[in-house]
């Protein structure tokens, strides 16, 4: 059992309650003021910095968690509202980066600054353990912002992500839609060394 209390720079409350959660698998008790912010309690007192700061109103996406199995902002959930809560945060989604989506990740070469990526990588975990064969409705439904653009290989990940997770037998049309385009290069119609069947014109 971890005991962490959260130092300033947030405000000193007189009487801190503990709130007790499991966080990573690891019960952990926090001594803090209940109205403090998850984001802040994860990245100030646990020390687990992957969820990131973005916009304080839980739009941005960039402190996506997992609570209870659904991705939620951290900077707009109270860890007073969260006593018992199962979390997990990018550090503790899996051992060396097993997870199938960040296994697709890397593979789909998806990384761009990789400040959204945390919080995108546990909201796509969390929308395949709830449909590991998403629509294309549900994944345009995911609210997570990048600015770096990597939106379409993101999608290549997510449709790579879930056929391991079903065998391979899914997302074939989005995998379809976002795969690289093969192209078959024409015969010639005529060759220089006269092997065509038609008649070689000669150089003028």
């Amino acid at each position: 059992m971890r005991f962490l209390a959260l130092q300033a720079p947030l405000p000193i409350v007189a009487s801190p309650q503990m709130t007790s959660m499991t966080i990573n698998g690891e019960a952990v008790r926090f001594t803090l003021d209940p109205a403090t912010p998850l984001l802040w309690a994860l990245r100030d007192a646990a020390n687990l910095t992957g969820a990131k700061y973005g916009c304080d109103s839980g739009e941005c996406g960039a402190c996506t968690v997992i609570v209870d199995e659904r991705a939620v902002p951290s900077c707009t959930m109270s860890i007073g509202s969260l006593e018992g809560a199962d979390i997990i945060t990018i550090e503790g989604l899996a051992p060396n980066r097993a997870h199938p989506v960040q296994q697709a990740w890397a593979a789909e070469q998806v990384s761009q600054c990789g400040y959204c990526e945390p919080g995108l990588i546990l909201a796509i975990a969390a929308m395949l353990r709830a449909n590991p064969r998403p629509s294309e409705a549900e994944i345009m439904a995911l609210t997570n912002i990048c600015r770096c653009g990597i939106g379409p290989r993101a999608e290549k990940a997510i449709a790579r992500a879930s056929m391991e997770l079903t065998g391979g037998d899914s997302l074939d049309l989005l995998a379809r839609k976002n795969a690289t385009p093969q192209t078959v290069p024409e015969a010639p119609k005529r060759f220089s060394n006269g092997s065509s069947g038609e008649a070689q014109i000669p150089p003028q």
